[in-house]
């Protein structure tokens, strides 16, 4: 007994009418998506190259939505079950050529049918357990990736927590080892920098709100060199404002050690005093 038709085998289907296109044209995209599941198929025509395969991916997605929606089958457990393109009328029209002539051009246009049915038996469940595997196989990818991208945050965090401890780290360092901004100025290098640090002179403020007395013991202390102009050039320098406060707080520490000082030497003056007082009755 022959097989049923082409355009009689069951299932749902979708057609398109009067496509401006030849049917041979059509037909070599059918061939690529014939028995092929609704999903590689809507890949295929996805990545195709032909003009054609735009109206068949519409054409396949109405007859999936008929499916859906008519026969109540989801969408997932369809396949290609029958896809052909007939040949519909031709558009004659005529192009001059030399000499008066005209030539004849034929714009075929065609009909094209997509049917899709329902997979059955052996072929569901086997699809099903495709669509589970991949489902799987996507979560499992989508929890790796979620892993590895948490595992990225976490080491940028410690990286940048370990650059902040660092620079921390440094920036302590440079205090302690009396980290200065002297070197700004124009003619003082590392080695002047020391030298003022030495000698009192922590930043381009303290350099700015330098006393005569203090020029003077520096310029013998660091001879040949020019402590008026970096005077001049440190009063000039934005960090003199900034640091104006430092530098405040900066002579007050030192009033407060000059008056702490002083107590000291009274104090010892007066023990002094008292122990000549004792001495002397002794006698």
């Amino acid at each position: 007994m022959a097989g049923s038709k082409t355009n009689e085998r069951p299932g749902t289907r979708a057609s398109v009418k009067y496509v401006r296109g030849s049917a041979s044209k059509a037909r070599r995209v059918l061939d690529l998506i014939r028995n092929k599941s609704v999903v590689d198929a809507s890949e295929i025509l996805q990545f195709s190259e032909t003009g054609v395969s735009q109206v068949i991916q519409k054409l396949l997605n109405s007859a999936i939505a008929n499916a859906e929606h008519n026969d109540n089958i989801p969408g997932e457990e369809l396949f290609v079950a029958a896809c052909y393109a007939d040949e519909g009328p031709t558009l004659k029209r005529f192009r001059p050529r030399a000499r008066g002539r005209a030539t004849k051009i034929n714009k075929r246009t065609c009909h094209i049918t997509v049917i899709v049915a329902r997979y059955e038996g052996e072929d569901l469940e086997e699809l099903r357990e495709k669509q589970s595997n991949r489902a799987g196989s996507s979560a499992a990818q989508a929890e790796a990736r979620r892993r590895r991208v948490a595992a990225s945050q976490d080491d940028a965090a410690a990286e940048d927590a370990n650059a902040g401890a660092a620079a921390a780290g440094a920036a302590g360092a440079a205090a302690v080892a009396g980290g200065t901004d002297l070197e700004e100025i124009n003619g003082i290098g590392p080695k002047f920098a020391e030298q003022l640090v030495d000698a009192g002179v922590p930043d381009i403020a303290a350099l700015a709100n330098l006393s005569d007395d203090k020029k003077a013991e520096l310029a013998e202390d660091i001879q040949g060199d020019d402590i008026d102009g970096w005077v001049a050039q440190a009063k000039d320098h934005p960090n003199a404002a900034d640091n104006s406060a430092f530098a405040a707080g900066a002579a007050l520490a030192a009033s407060m050690r000059g008056g702490a000082e002083v107590a000291d030497s009274t104090e010892e003056v007066t023990d002094t005093e008292a122990a000549d007082d004792a001495a002397a009755e002794e006698e």
